[in-house]
This record gives structure tokens, C-alpha cells and sequence, in this order.
């Protein structure tokens, strides 16, 4: 009799073992910061992303010395972005370049970036390069 049983018991605990690593090996790539944001896959997996219109008006200020090629309010802005922290795709040296958008109430250059890859791709990060958005326009 306990023989018959123990085939059923393995699936059992096959089934159970199988929902426990479901449940616990996927992070959340749903949670945003701000309920306005969506996610799209922008060849950085789990990216999220922001309208340019959702932006604050610092960023799309950025974004326009971006677009016509300053000039820039900081010494440091279009400088080699390295990205050490590894939340963007990787590539060669030099393809990403960064940019400060402006805190008010900052002395310094605060924490808030825009970055921009060669490939035209537009990043944004409100924490000093922990967490990014892909900036939709």
C-alpha cells in the first residue's frame, strides 16, 4: 500500500517545489514609482518608461539643450556616461552620454540625469543613476 502512494507523493512535491521557485525567482516588473508610468520591452529588459510629456519640466528643458546642442548650464553635461552601475544594455566606451537636469533648491547638480545613447535611446534617472526610465517621445 505506502508503495502505490509513494509515486504520488513525489508529484505532489513536484508540483509544490515547481509553484514555490515560480513564485520566488521572478522579480516584480510591474511596480513603478509613479502609476503613470508604463512598461514597455525597450531592449532593456524590465525597463520602464515616460512620456517626455510626464516629465518634469527640468528634464524637458534638458531635453531641448539636448536637441539643439546647448549650450549646457554644467561644466560635466555630454560627458562619457560609464554606465558602472550596469542598468543600461552594455556597450563600447563612449556610447552613452549624460546629462544634469536641474534640482530647484540644489547647490550642487542634485541627482536627477538625463542620458543618451548613439542609438538615440533617452534615459532619465531621478536617484542618481540607481533606477532608469526609457524616456518615450
Amino acid at each position: 500500500m505506502l508503495l502505490r502512494s509513494v509515486p504520488r507523493l513525489f508529484a505532489g512535491l513536484l508540483v509544490c517545489l515547481a509553484v514555490l521557485l515560480t513564485g520566488c525567482s521572478a522579480t516584480d516588473t510591474t511596480a513603478t514609482t509613479d502609476p503613470r508610468d508604463t512598461r514597455t520591452d525597450t531592449g532593456t529588459v524590465g525597463m520602464r518608461t515616460v512620456e517626455e510629456s510626464r516629465l518634469p519640466a527640468e528634464a524637458r528643458q534638458t531635453l531641448a539643450l539636448i536637441d539643439t546642442g546647448g549650450p549646457f548650464p554644467y561644466a560635466k553635461d555630454g560627458a562619457v556616461f560609464g554606465n558602472f552601475e550596469r542598468e543600461l544594455a552594455r556597450h563600447r566606451r563612449g556610447y552613452y552620454h549624460e546629462y544634469t537636469v536641474r534640482t530647484p533648491g540644489e547647490r550642487d547638480r542634485g541627482a536627477r540625469r538625463i542620458v543618451t545613447g548613439q542609438g538615440g535611446e533617452v534615459y532619465y534617472t531621478d536617484d542618481h543613476y540607481k533606477s532608469f526610465r526609457t524616456v518615450l517621445r
